[in-house]
């Protein structure tokens, strides 16, 4: 594996990490399974080394993560607003993992800015912001959790990863990759693959724990979606869905329900681009989008055109204020602007 840490970087982790007490490990709104692997394997590596470490997400993560070791520590500032500020207000090193702007952590991060203490970022995500002691970014990796994985490996951790914080890892880079389906052609992400199969993960199992967990409401979910909901644009190989609070309640839908199924569209032949709006269930006024593409269609670039948001060329997110019908209008108005790249 390549080496990731300039040695004026090594030292400055190595010392921050010597000189703290209590670390907090912090992850983005909405988490998602790297947002929850990294940051819980964070936690096990600093409890390792005698620390008190905790993560705090700035809401609660999909119910389908629960199986992901340590989940049940995770304080969400949505439901346990002042154990999460004390912990905040306590820590004296922070970790920000999987994620690279402040405005990431939404409603906690006025929370987070008023501890001054060090921090330090590792994250995989474009243009990281300079608010962090110490930064590793590495964009081209398809997780977080596999910039740790070599992070690991070059501190001489990785060949001595407990079973627990190697499924952690694991988690991260399955769900960021959707299976490893995009976003994971490079041989190295195999080779942290491989490395945390040596370490004792039946990587097999943990997919079926994390994935083959379906309620009746969530494979309803999906076929309600594909059946109602999904509209394929003629001619731009391009589809998408919407999904309103009312629907999510008429389908006694869970949170995290919805996860993956912006990928089931991409199966039609020819399809490039799909779209799955959701109507925020926290903030009803606004809409969360999820893209999905293949090869070399761009979709972080059209969401940060027109949805304020950003991510990878083949996944990427937003967010849009407005109704059901101007959401969509939004969207085909991105699909128009980026005809050349679709048809």
């Amino acid at each position: 594996m390549d080496k990731i840490l300039t040695l004026d970087a090594k030292n400055g982790l190595l010392n921050l990490i010597k000189g703290a007490r209590k670390v907090l490990c912090v992850g983005h709104v909405n988490p998602d399974g790297d947002s929850m692997g990294s940051t819980l394997m964070v936690m096990k590596w600093m409890k390792r080394l005698g620390k008190e470490a905790h993560v705090v997400m700035p809401n609660r993560y999909p119910d389908f993560l629960d199986v992901i070791p340590g989940a049940e520590e995770v304080v969400c500032f949505d439901t346990k607003p002042q154990l999460a500020k004390k912990i905040v207000t306590e820590a004296d090193l922070i970790f920000v993992c999987d994620h690279n702007h402040k405005d990431r952590t939404r409603d906690l991060a006025p929370v987070l800015e008023e501890n001054k203490c060090p921090r330090i970022m590792i994250d995989h995500h474009l243009e990281p912001e300079d608010f962090c002691e110490v930064t590793i970014s590495r964009p081209e990796m398809c997780a977080t959790c596999e910039l740790l994985c070599h992070l690991l490996t070059e501190l001489g951790e990785m060949d001595t990863l407990p079973l627990d914080e190697v499924e952690c890892l694991y988690s991260g880079m399955m769900t960021d990759t959707g299976a490893f389906t995009y976003n994971s052609g490079r041989a190295e992400v195999y080779e942290c693959v491989s490395r945390l199969i040596a370490r004792g993960l039946d990587k097999d199992k943990l997919y079926r724990r994390l994935f083959w967990t379906m309620s009746p409401a969530r494979l309803r979910l999906q076929g309600y979606l594909l059946y109602s909901k999904m509209k394929v644009i003629p001619g731009m190989n391009a589809a998408f869905m919407t999904l309103t609070n009312a629907e999510r309640r008429l389908l006694d839908t869970k949170n995290g329900d919805t996860e993956g199924i912006v990928n089931i569209p991409l199966q039609i032949k020819g399809m490039k681009l799909t779209c799955l709006m959701a109507q925020d269930t926290e903030h009803p006024e606004q809409y969360r989008i999820s893209l999905r593409s293949v090869d070399d269609f761009p979709c972080n670039e059209l969401s940060a055109d027109f949805f304020d948001g950003g991510g990878h060329k083949n996944a990427a997110g937003g967010k849009y204020v407005g109704s059901e019908e101007e959401v969509i209008m939004q969207f085909k108005k991105a699909v128009k602007a980026y005809e050349h790249l679709l048809k």
